[in-house]
């Protein structure tokens, strides 16, 4: 792997902001990765990503949820990954730290985005781990650019919207504004403190899951990336969804794990209790992929 770290401002932090991880504990000063972060422009959008450690060989990119930050879903969970790797954490347009541009926010835009920074940075092969939006965000990334996934794991989300939990796009019809979880609304401010843009990330969010369209299973039957599909027993998706998407890609492994939507990632919006719970996903996450 080589990362080109002339793209972009790159700044050298200690990972202090990952205190809270389910251990339940200070991660030691002598364990805690270095933190290059940067902007890349990208198909018109200036884009923020971070790069988490500095291991040889395959890195894994992490892709958010929907009205989400790499802080939101994926803060806790990160150190468990990068003793073992690189992790390369990127927030989508409009989100987090990431511009915007004209139109909206589209799950495969958002794809032919992630394959271009990975360009920009030098990297040829990534395993991905996507949760819920940024689940249908891998899954389009490995559809389009297949030369690229190694290996796919793909968190809490649906490929037909019969596979959302009942009421899902129901309630998705007539969600407002006001409707957005307050820690979320919390969490983008926190790193972007203009209201507006705020707005306008929910708005393209909400936009775009009302237009979900169900992607053919014949698309999903071309996957041959080696592919581990997570999900939550009581989660926006169905069970039984997961398992008929593990049935169409070809090498795939299933992991239903006790727990609504993030709980089990430590996913900042939805967990408030610091369990053990993340670290034990990541292990099962590691084992599936292997070495890098």
């Amino acid at each position: 792997m080589k990362l080109n770290l002339a793209i972009g401002t790159v700044v050298v932090v200690a990972v202090a902001i990952l205190s809270g991880c389910a251990s339940g504990g200070k991660v030691e000063e002598s364990k805690k990765p270095l933190v290059r972060s940067g902007y890349a422009e990208v198909n018109g959008l200036r884009m923020y990503y971070e790069i988490h450690g500095d291991k040889a060989g395959v890195p894994l990119v992490l892709l958010h949820g929907g009205g989400s930050s790499i802080d939101v879903t994926w803060a806790h969970i990160i150190p468990y990954f990068t003793p073992q790797r690189t992790v390369i954490a990127i927030d989508e347009q409009a989100h987090g730290r990431s511009g915007d541009r004209p139109g909206p926010v589209v799950f495969e835009q958002t794809a032919d985005d992630v394959a271009a920074l990975m360009k920009s940075l030098g990297v040829t092969k990534v395993d991905v781990m996507g949760f819920s939006n940024g689940a249908t965000n891998t899954l389009q990334l490995t559809l389009r650019h297949p030369q690229l996934v190694r290996k796919m794991v793909h968190i809490s989300s649906f490929t037909k919207r019969s596979g959302a939990a009942p009421g899902f796009f129901d309630y998705m019809k007539k969600a407002t504004f006001a409707d957005m979880p307050q820690s979320l609304k919390d969490a983008y401010l926190k790193i972007n403190p203009d209201p507006a843009a705020l707005r306008n990330m929910h708005d393209k969010d909400a936009a775009r899951m009302r237009s979900f369209k169900d992607i053919p299973d014949g698309k999903i039957k071309s996957i041959t990336s080696a592919t581990l599909i997570v999900q939550g027993d009581q989660d926006v998706s169905t069970p039984e969804h997961a398992v008929a998407l593990s049935r169409l890609i070809k090498v795939s492994r299933l992991m239903i794990v006790p727990g609504g939507h993030g709980d089990f990632l430590g996913e900042t919006s939805m967990s408030a209790v610091v369990t053990k719970v993340p670290e034990y996903t990541a292990g099962f996450v590691n084992e599936f992929l292997g070495n890098p």
